[in-house]
């Protein structure tokens, strides 16, 4: 599996760089896994995190950028602490010992190859918790392909309908185009959603959707392709949660909060479409207090 990072081609930014080599492409990453968090984290959907919370990994650097994001000091500055896959392993039954519902893999596209390792030596080793692939949704179709029989639950982002806001907010062209592809590829291969008499999600697929300022119709785009394609095989998460804590004076559209009317909205469009699954945030997500401290806590 490594060699993949020889050439790297791993999401749809196809930089084709050495990685093994230290050469960097756009997520500047190199050849060793970087972490910048590690903790049992109990803000993901109730089926994720439960009540002893989820085994959360936050791998450094990633491969869009969004100008917006809540965790930019590890998605655009690298905070975080290179280790060895066996550690990364290590990592895996560590939290299985705390007690974690699953192990929550947040930001893995650039480090798919190393990660699939740690799951093998993990799993030689006595992990036997379900793997959530938690991931910005702008992914390589073969990447993707490559985690089959590795990964139970996919947790993608679906961020935009129109290319001109992925372009705009995330220098990701063609982003619903690839994004809408690898998405349909992780519902085949899971195929079905299995929930404990815990409420617990074993099996399964959640989409995820974070409201932009401004961006109804766009928003409402996005839950039209996935109810369109999917139905009720995949949970839809609408999220509220946007908060302008970055340097966005060039974008003073989205340099304020989500109006509270437009998610509302949104909401009752779900429900007109016939939306069964479907996960929705309440009122007060909208806080930096609810932003991880990336302090290498648990690397």
């Amino acid at each position: 599996m490594l060699k993949l990072l020889e050439e790297c081609r791993l999401c749809p930014r196809n930089c084709s760089i050495n990685r093994l080599e230290g050469n960097l492409g756009f997520c500047k990453s190199g050849s060793a896994v970087k972490v910048a968090r590690v903790s049992l984290h109990k803000w993901e959907e109730p089926c994720i995190s439960g009540t002893a919370g989820s085994g959360t990994v936050f791998f450094s650097e990633c491969n869009l950028k969004c100008v917006f994001c809540q965790n930019h000091c590890i998605s655009h500055e690298g905070i975080g602490k290179e280790i060895s896959i066996e550690r990364l392993s290590e990592i895996f039954l560590e939290q299985q010992g705390r007690g974690a519902h699953n192990i929550n893999l947040v930001t893995p596209t650039h480090f798919v190859p190393q990660i699939i390792e740690a799951i093998k030596l993990a799993r030689k080793n006595g992990l036997i918790l379900p793997i959530a692939y938690n991931s910005n949704g702008y992914e390589n179709l073969e990447t993707i392909q490559a985690l089959k029989g590795y990964i139970d639950i996919y947790m993608p982002d679906l961020k935009y309908f129109n290319d001109k806001y992925a372009i705009k907010y995330s220098n990701a062209p063609n982003y619903f185009k690839v994004a809408s592809k690898a998405i349909e590829e992780m519902v085949s291969q899971i195929n079905e959603t299995i929930i404990g008499e815990d409420g617990i999600m074993k099996r399964g697929v959640i989409i995820r959707h974070l409201m932009l300022p401004g961006l109804l119709f766009d928003s409402k785009k996005v839950i039209d392709y996935i109810y369109e394609i999917f139905g009720d095989k995949v949970y839809i998460s609408l999220m509220n949660q946007y908060t302008p804590v970055n340097n966005l004076e060039n974008y003073p559209e989205i340099n304020k909060p989500l109006n509270q009317g437009h998610y509302d909205s949104l909401i009752d469009y779900c429900l007109s479409l016939g939306v069964k699954n479907a996960f929705i945030q309440e009122g007060g997500t909208v806080s930096e207090s609810f932003i991880p401290d990336f302090d290498l806590s648990g690397v």
